[in-house]
């Protein structure tokens, strides 16, 4: 009997070592597109094991080659990003009975996102958002830009950030996994001057939090803005509408626009209005009730801060899936779009309207020609720093 239990001892330990092993080595610099990379943590021993994979994401119109990446944490969320544009493929949770699906807008291929023009899961810039008529002074110099938006510019333009190739690094800690995306605007591109070194981090950890992390720096006076452009359904891409979300907005004010989404430089309260959403309610209760063309919302809010960095801008409730979301960021404004000019058609990435909403962290839209606003420019010398997390749970 005592033999025998030696036996079961000798092999339950042998069994517990393969499982345990050793952490495998740093995975900071993977330069094989094919190779998929994983380690896991001894606090995560049972649970899915952390990866890094990438592969071949097509190539663009022109001929440049796209790279996926796929970062899991060690419960299973995982997000996709690809090269181009620094961009959010897809971004898979479980709902409250552990069911995982996509909750972001996306393209399957290269051909739908050279195709679509809502910038679904990009990062934009050198500016997101808009600039009136296209232009603005620095030191009384006036610097005109790409008009994209009528009249206006938005999102960088039609060169902007979300339409290039980044180069990348693989990014990875004993809770957390990611990609460092980096790319270099010329002095005079889209009519920004300035050469600007921008870098942007995508980091998943075991906390269930996606965060988005910037830097920028300039070797002459420019104004920069930079932002990720998610679209988020939480009971999946493509599953309806978003009208039954429960919403919250930390914020007070809103920047009053024109009808062209143009600041008039005015921030006004939302108290008994559409755009209150101080308490939670639907997106949909009054959807059809902001005044806009088309109906929906697509303004910029004035986030209620405090003296901690990070400030919990909005937090959102699918009662369907049960899936929550909960936006935190050092930036001032949170532009909340509700995906009001998607059609179903190739520009739309094939969504509908309102099958989306986005929660875009920002400075506040026309901020260069808006002198009452929180400013944009950025100086040699400077650097520009700005973080989101998306909080991810279920209840």
């Amino acid at each position: 009997m005592k033999f025998a239990l030696c036996i079961f001892a000798f092999v339950l330990g042998c069994i517990s070592t393969v499982f345990v092993g050793d952490m495998p080595a740093d995975i900071s610099h993977v330069t094989d597109k094919s190779r998929t990379i994983s380690f896991k943590p001894a606090t995560t021993q049972f649970s899915t094991e952390m990866s890094i994979t990438q592969n071949s994401f097509g190539s663009t119109e022109a001929g440049q080659a796209v790279t996926r990446f796929t970062c899991t944490n060690s419960n299973g969320y995982s997000v996709d990003l690809i090269d181009y544009g620094a961009t959010v493929v897809a971004f898979n949770a479980p709902d409250r009975t552990g069911k995982s699906a996509n909750i972001t807008l996306g393209c399957s291929d290269m051909a739908g996102y050279e195709a679509c023009q809502s910038y679904l899961g990009a990062t934009v810039g050198r500016y997101c958002n808009r600039i009136a008529e296209g232009k603005f002074l620095i030191d009384g110099k006036r610097f005109d830009l790409q008009s994209n938006n009528g009249d206006h510019h938005l999102h960088g333009g039609a060169t902007g950030l979300d339409r290039r190739i980044w180069k990348t690094e693989t990014l990875k800690t004993n809770d957390s996994v990611g990609v460092r995306f980096s790319t270099v605007s010329p002095d005079g591109e889209g009519g920004y001057p300035g050469k600007l070194d921008v870098t942007v981090d995508y980091v998943l950890n075991n906390a269930n939090e996606l965060s988005i992390e910037f830097h920028a720096t300039t070797d002459a006076a420019t104004h920069v803005n930079l932002t990720n452009h998610s679209y988020w359904n939480l009971s999946g891409a493509g599953q309806g509408t978003i009208g039954d979300h429960v919403m919250t907005i930390t914020a007070s004010k809103l920047v009053a626009v024109s009808a062209e989404g143009i600041p008039t430089g005015e921030l006004l309260p939302v108290a008994s209005t559409p755009f209150d959403f101080l308490a939670a309610r639907p997106i949909g209760q009054d959807i059809e009730n902001t005044g806009t063309t088309p109906t929906g919302y697509d303004h910029c809010f004035v986030i209620d801060r405090s003296d901690a960095p990070l400030a919990s801008a909005a937090s959102v409730y699918d009662p369907a899936s049960g899936r929550t979301l909960e936006v935190l960021t050092t930036q001032p404004g949170l532009q909340f779009y509700t995906a009001n000019w998607m059609d179903g058609q190739p520009g739309s990435g094939g969504f509908d309207k309102h099958s989306a909403f986005a929660l875009e962290s920002q400075h506040f839209p026309d901020s260069p020609n808006q002198d009452s606003f929180p400013s944009t420019l950025l100086k040699p010398g400077e650097k520009f720093h700005h973080k989101t997390i998306y909080r991810f749970g279920v209840k």
